[in-house]
């Protein structure tokens, strides 16, 4: 395997945990909100940790950065959420170096998504590097690979239909209703939460379902009626939730709350209800389908059934793999010449002053030594070496580390620092 340093004895790591191994409510506890991540990455900063990216969605939360050990960038997320590390242990991935690249090109990419092609993270990891990069936790490597996996993302969208059509959670969310309730343009329809997946879900009711019955209800009042201005639609107070809810037929809910905001002490009518949670943590509590009248659908329930749009998704794996090989291989070639430049700097200068010695040489054994021409022969000399070397770096099939310490040992050069 090949290792990442910055500076000796660091290593690049992913770590985190995912839908794949971790429920609702485990991800829950992991789950990092703006001032979360913001303390995080502070603590990440006073603990001497150089460059480190953290994200966390309805779907994953991760840390991307260089350490010693993981466990560093393990205590910083326990240390921030609910999470214990025991419960870490159980359901966690943690990459190195080449593996954990490997890793953020898939997430980025859409192809370790919930459901395939979904892009929402790339947007995430985006937002994640500016962040850190204010705080100067981005240094050259990861910024480098970061926008290496937004040019993958760019090309695999454009390049395949691998995201033909909606494929976020917010249109699995319609989809869903579209297909198990009837009549869905004659029911009421109440949306509690208006952030990032609130909105996107509106965007997909006002769109597929030609519904008219609409209600936003959000704690802060004119972030629902931003939303509702764009699409003509209801917004009601926060105080006024229980009524709606009991006026609703579908009700969903995407609000960032920490502990539930929904239970069954809100449902009072005995008509049918479709709750849809799309929250992380769980914002509806279980206890709602104690009521015989009420279906509750959790968006990992969503994430598990497929039709005919997304089966065809698949087939465009293969192309979006090998788009993702391509642009790691640039992403590789730029890490290695980066890795040997202080070497051929160092093996350079080391040549200039063996260079400077024998012409302060020859000008005192000589009376007509031709400066000029010594400077330009020599100077030549050292450029076609240098090259030769750096070429021969660019391509050996050998590894690079073994061929930079030979040269670093044969012209006793300074260790320089590692890439």
């Amino acid at each position: 395997m090949q290792h990442y340093h910055m500076t000796r004895g660091t290593y690049f790591y992913a770590i985190g945990l995912s839908y794949k191994k971790a429920d609702a409510d485990v991800r829950g506890r992991f789950s990092l909100d703006e001032t979360s991540k913001e303390n995080l990455l502070n603590q990440a900063k006073t603990e001497g940790i150089e460059s480190l990216i953290v994200t966390s969605t309805c779907n994953r939360t991760e840390i991307y950065g260089f350490a010693e050990h993981p466990y560093q960038l393990i205590k910083l997320l326990c240390e921030n959420t609910k999470g214990t590390v025991e419960e870490f242990q159980e359901v966690a991935y943690i990459y190195k170096n080449t593996e954990a690249i490997s890793h953020m090109f898939r997430v980025g990419s859409g192809l370790d998504s919930q459901i395939l092609g979904d892009f929402e993270i790339i947007s995430q990891l985006k937002k994640s590097a500016r962040g850190s990069k204010k705080l100067g936790l981005l240094n050259a490597f990861t910024e480098r690979l970061i926008n290496a996996v937004i040019q993958a993302s760019k090309r695999i969208k454009t390049e395949t239909e691998i995201s033909s059509g909606a494929t976020s959670v917010s249109f699995a969310s319609v989809h869903y209703i579209l297909n198990t309730v009837k009549d869905v343009s004659g029911k009421n329809i109440l949306l509690f939460g208006t952030g990032k997946i609130g909105r996107d879900t509106c965007e997909n009711l006002v769109k597929h379902t030609k519904n008219e019955h609409i209600t936003l209800i959000n704690r802060t009042k004119n972030k629902a009626e931003e939303i509702a201005g764009k699409f003509n639609l209801l917004v009601k107070d926060y105080a006024n939730l229980q009524e709606e809810i009991n006026a609703s037929d579908i009700l969903i809910v995407a609000t960032g709350a920490l502990n539930p905001t929904v239970d069954k002490h809100c449902i009072q009518s005995k008509k049918p209800l479709l709750i849809l949670d799309l929250s992380i943590p769980r914002n509806v509590n279980q206890n709602v389908t104690e009521l015989d009248h009420v279906t509750l659908v959790h968006l990992d329930d969503l994430s598990l059934m497929t039709d005919d749009t997304l089966e065809r998704r698949k087939t465009f794996i293969p192309i979006a793999e090998q788009i993702l090989e391509e642009v790691k291989l640039d992403f590789n070639s730029w890490l290695v010449t980066r890795k040997f430049a202080p070497t051929i700097n160092a093996l350079k200068h080391k040549l200039l002053d063996f260079k400077n010695a024998e012409l302060e040489t020859q000008r005192k054994k000589h009376s007509d030594f031709n400066e000029a021409q010594a400077e330009l022969i020599s100077n030549n000399i050292i450029q076609k070496i240098t090259n030769h070397f750096a070429c021969h770096l660019r391509n050996d099939d050998m590894s690079t580390d073994e061929s930079i310490e030979l040269i670093k040992k044969v012209f006793q050069l300074e260790s320089p620092s590692h890439v």
